[in-house]
């Protein structure tokens, strides 16, 4: 499941954010990468340990938490603390395939990366190029989203970040454990708690909200890791 959603952060945190990216300090983001995605990497990245980035990660894990499609699609059980990029003009990632299991920096907590997250924090105006590619069965998909918009998609896509060729493009990137680890079974879940809401909608207080609400919820048992 491929999954645009709308308005993550308000202006104000755009704003904010931004701001603390102009006073953060930038590294190689290599640094963060596994060795064969090292070899296809070419951005920067801030410091996970500075003020800045955890700022920021307050942020953005706060306003998830406000976003009821983002929880209603990740059914999150643990979210990996963000991460920040930055693409200049030349910049791009190859292909790649996010690591399985990440290791939230000296705390020894492992997070399985059931889905992975890109938060766009420039407008698109500001730049050419930098599409986020995902590749599933249907093709490519090309991705690139206002400022505060997030993707959300399957950690086992392969997927790129394309040449940057004017401006600078800066992003958030995280990993989200889901409490339900197939893909397949989360989008199940998703689109039967979208029915869920669509028929309360059209027709309050009918009896079969109940019987659908029984559904999801013992397949969510059924399924949950939690």
């Amino acid at each position: 499941m491929l999954l645009h959603i709308e308005r993550v952060l308000t202006e104000a945190q755009i704003a904010r954010c931004r701001i603390l990216l102009d006073e953060a300090k930038w590294v190689d983001g290599r640094e963060t990468s596994g060795h064969l995605a090292a070899r296809v990497k070419h951005n920067r990245q801030v410091d996970e340990g500075t003020p800045e980035a955890r700022e920021m990660g307050n942020i953005i894990v706060s306003a998830l938490e406000r976003t009821p499609l983002f929880m209603a699609a990740a059914l999150p059980l643990r979210v990996f603390p963000p991460l920040f990029n930055r693409y200049e003009p030349g910049m791009a990632f190859g292909n790649h395939v996010d690591n399985a299991i990440r290791e939230v920096t000296g705390s020894g907590l492992r997070v399985r990366t059931d889905l992975s997250a890109t938060l766009f924090l420039s407008a698109r105006e500001e730049y050419d190029g930098g599409e986020l590619v995902v590749d599933d069965t249907f093709g490519a998909h090309q991705v690139k989203l206002p400022a505060g918009d997030m993707i959300l998609y399957p950690a086992s896509s392969v997927h790129r970040v394309s040449p940057v060729t004017r401006g600078v493009r800066l992003a958030s990137i995280f990993w989200v454990q889901s409490m339900v680890r197939e893909d397949g079974e989360r989008s199940l879940l998703f689109d039967l708690d979208m029915a869920i809401a669509q028929v309360s909608e059209a027709a309050p207080g009918n009896p079969g909200i109940v019987a659908l609400t029984s559904c999801y919820h013992n397949l969510l048992r059924r399924w949950s890791d939690a």
